[in-house]
C-alpha cells in the first residue's frame, strides 16, 4: 500500500468512525455555522468537489472562506477530488447527500480520547504544510 492509499484509508477511517459518533457534520452552510458558532469543537475539515462543481462560483467563495477560517482557527483541511466518493463514504445506503462539499470532524466530548485514523490525518496535514502545501489532495479507497 503506497502512502497516498493509506493516507485516503486513514481519512475513510476517521470519517466512519466520527459519523458512528455523531462528529460529523455535513454540509458548506452547517459547516460554515459551526466554525462561525464554536471553532474550538471542529478537529478536521474536509472540502470536496469534482469536475461538476468546479465552475461554481459560490461553492469556490465558500471553500475560500472555509479554507482561510480553518488557516485562522489551525484546524486541519484536505481536500477530496471525488465527491461522489465521499458521499459514498458519508451518504446514506444510496449515497444520497445534497451536499457533502465540506465535512467537518468534531471534537469528541471526551478529550482524553484520540481517534489514531484522525492522529494520522493531522500529521499528514502538518507534514504537507512543511512544504507548503496548505490544503492536500487525497484520493478516498474504493472498498
Amino acid at each position: 500500500m503506497s502512502r497516498m492509499e493509506a493516507i485516503g484509508k486513514s481519512m475513510k477511517e476517521a470519517l466512519k468512525s466520527a459519523q458512528y459518533e455523531g462528529r460529523l457534520t455535513i454540509g458548506v452552510y452547517e459547516s460554515a455555522k459551526i466554525m462561525n458558532d464554536d471553532p474550538d469543537s471542529v478537529s478536521f475539515c474536509v472540502l470536496a468537489t469534482d469536475e461538476e462543481w468546479e465552475c461554481d462560483i459560490a461553492l469556490q467563495i465558500h471553500f475560500t472562506l472555509i479554507q482561510s477560517f480553518c488557516f485562522d482557527n489551525n484546524i486541519s483541511i484536505v481536500r477530496v477530488s471525488d465527491m461522489q466518493r465521499l458521499t459514498e463514504v458519508v451518504g446514506d445506503k444510496a449515497g444520497q447527500l445534497e451536499d457533502a462539499h465540506c465535512c467537518l470532524i468534531m471534537n469528541p466530548a471526551d478529550s482524553s480520547w484520540e481517534d489514531p485514523a484522525l492522529e494520522k490525518m493531522h500529521l499528514f496535514c502538518e507534514e504537507s504544510r512543511s512544504v507548503n502545501d496548505w490544503v492536500p489532495e487525497i484520493t478516498l479507497p474504493e472498498r
